[in-house]
């Protein structure tokens, strides 16, 4: 469990007694050593608002250089790798930054509450541990049963939580990290069934932290950080816990569970704290508003006009849903100009692109033929009838960054032309940690990595349409799935999550293309005239004739992080794990 105090009040915003450096530091242990000169520091929220914990940075290294010498002591090698389960809480932040002072490197992993059963979480644990050769588990004292059962076996040196550690005897100088050694390993999105560690070095982390605060969001003196984001995810990790430290911002920390039961704690502590900073998936923003909607008293009291960087990134962004926040959030100060589109991956340590602070999202509208490959050079806002998409600029890629994109052969194409992104810079990962094969299937030698990413550059900036992967291809062209689950939902009696378009094998090896709709629909003959009223819906909308198969509601499968997993739905559909209502 987490040891909590009450505080009465939060680590300042402002400080005016020490200067703001933008990760201009060797290593992380470099960035906290001059961020703990300050008074600014990290804050933890619960639901409803009320502070839990608050720590200065220099609070926190008192307590990550206590467990830095313990784990010298207690027989860590340099390089070593500890599981670490990453609660919203001030032991894993201390702990994590503890690993650094002993060369030590933490792996992120979920809480359960990220996933659907006990048995399906124990395997992932596992699996994850397995991956990266963990030598300790540590995690809260409540999930002790789950860490041994995933554990059975491993042989690590340490199991249990951050009091039984610290109870242990030992002290012992430091062993500190170099630029070039690794920081940590963080665990992508989509590896779940085949885990992928990212191995991330110092110089790495921070380049990246250095390009988002510096310009990125363009970091300000009074600006404050708030966040819901799952410290097991990069946006999470590096976006709003590494770069705040790295540059020395004061950060308030909600529970992502937390966020989850009662989204507008999210909006009550950025009023309160008059936060300047936040950044979400486009699915934080959508129940935001859908919560909103369900209560007239939701917005009582709360002052949005803070809010200067709202950034999206972590998925597909979709307009719609930010108009919709705007219009629910605007009469309580929130400006639309506030929304900062952004492109990222945890192979890159996290931040790609950013959009221009203070502009708003910014439409490229396209023809929907000129996506999908009938023809590869686009022409935006061209007056005829075929279908429009809105594409999202996702900014001028950071400096360090080099990018191609790239057609199915891999030749280099111009401005204007749809094909694979490929990125190269200093933030770049090394590797898939101990996944040689898998490392040179997405990373060159000349160090250019495979995003598997689809999009296109217009006048310097980067729009992303799509992840190559996810494509349905039925009869020849090319369908976004993002574009059939759109249109579906816009039926009404389907919520955003609901949806998820993927291909089943057909006669003769075609794809043939699918939506699996989680229902609640209880009669027969209601389901059935449900799915005749979604199969014209979204052929009427994309031209695409689906077969709809109805399954139980919650069960399509996520990320890690709580993105769709089309991949992980489409092979438990085709496995049967995934059973369609009668």
């Amino acid at each position: 469990m987490v040891e909590t105090t009450t505080m009465t009040s939060v680590t300042p915003t402002l400080d005016s007694t020490l200067p703001r450096r933008y990760s201009d530091f060797d290593t992380l242990v470099d960035a906290l050593e001059y961020a703990a000169r300050g008074i600014r520091g990290a804050n933890f929220y619960n639901a409803r608002g009320d502070l839990v914990e608050s720590l200065t940075w220099k609070e926190v290294r008192e307590r990550a250089v206590v467990i830095g010498r313990k784990l010298v002591a207690t027989g860590f090698k340099r390089g070593d790798r500890i599981a670490l389960i990453a609660e919203t809480s001030a032991n894993f932040i201390c702990f994590f930054l503890g690993c650094q002072y002993a060369s030590v490197l933490p792996v992120p992993l979920p809480l359960p509450t990220s996933f659907g059963g006990k048995d399906g979480y124990v395997s992932q644990l596992r699996g994850q541990m397995e991956s990266c050769d963990a030598s300790a588990l540590l995690a809260p004292a409540f999930m002790q049963e789950m860490s041994e059962q995933a554990a059975d076996g491993l042989k690590l040196k340490f199991i249990g939580d951050t009091a039984a550690f610290l109870a242990q005897d030992g002290d012992a100088e430091p062993n500190l990290p170099a630029a070039d050694d690794l920081a940590y390993l963080q665990y992508s999105s989509g590896s779940t069934r085949f885990p992928h560690g990212v191995a991330v070095t110092h110089r790495s982390l921070m380049s990246n932290t250095h390009g988002m605060g510096y310009h990125g969001v363009r970091l300000l003196d009074d600006d404050r950080c708030i966040s819901w984001l799952p410290f097991y995810h990069d946006m999470g990790l590096v976006g709003t816990f590494l770069t705040t430290l790295t540059c020395q911002v004061s950060v308030d920390f909600i529970p992502t569970e937390e966020f989850a039961r009662r989204p507008l704690s999210w909006l009550r502590v950025m009023s309160a704290n008059k936060g300047t900073i936040s950044y979400s998936p486009t699915f934080g923003y959508d129940i935001c508003t859908r919560r909103a909607a369900m209560r007239a008293s939701a917005m009582e009291g709360l002052d949005l006009s803070s809010w200067r960087v709202a950034g999206i990134g972590g998925d597909m962004i979709r307009p719609d849903v930010l108009r919709e926040f705007y219009e629910s959030f605007g009469q309580i100060g929130f400006s639309e100009q506030a929304f900062l589109p952004s492109y990222g991956l945890a192979e890159c340590t996290l931040g790609v692109s950013f959009g221009k602070v203070g502009q708003g999202i910014e439409i490229d509208l396209v023809e929907e033929s000129l996506l999908v490959g009938d023809r590869h050079v686009l022409v935006s806002n061209a007056d005829n009838d075929d279908r429009k998409r809105e594409v999202v600029n996702c900014g001028r890629p950071l400096p360090e960054y080099d990018i191609e994109v790239r057609d199915e052969d891999e030749n280099v194409l111009t401005e204007g032309s749809v094909g694979k992104v490929f990125v190269r810079g200093t933030s770049v990962m090394r590797e898939y940690y101990g996944d040689p094969e898998t490392t040179r299937s997405v990373l060159s030698d000349d160090g250019w990595l495979d995003t598997g990413d689809m999009g296109y550059m217009k006048n310097g900036d980067l729009y992303i349409v799509g992840r190559a992967k996810d494509m349905i291809i039925v009869n020849g062209r090319n369908h976004w799935p993002q574009d059939i689950e759109w249109a579906a939902e816009q039926m009404d009696g389907i919520k955003n999550g609901d949806i998820a378009a993927i291909s089943v094998p057909g006669e003769n090896a075609e794809e043939v293309p699918m939506i699996l709709a989680q229902c609640r629909i209880g009669e027969a003959a209601d389901r059935a005239k449900f799915v005749d009223e979604l199969k014209k819906h979204v052929q009427g909308a994309t031209g695409v004739n689906c077969l709809i198969e109805l399954v139980p509601p919650r069960s399509l499968p996520r990320t890690s992080s709580g993105k769709l997993s089309r991949t992980k739905a489409r092979n438990q559909y085709l496995s049967g794990m995934l059973r369609a209502i009668a």
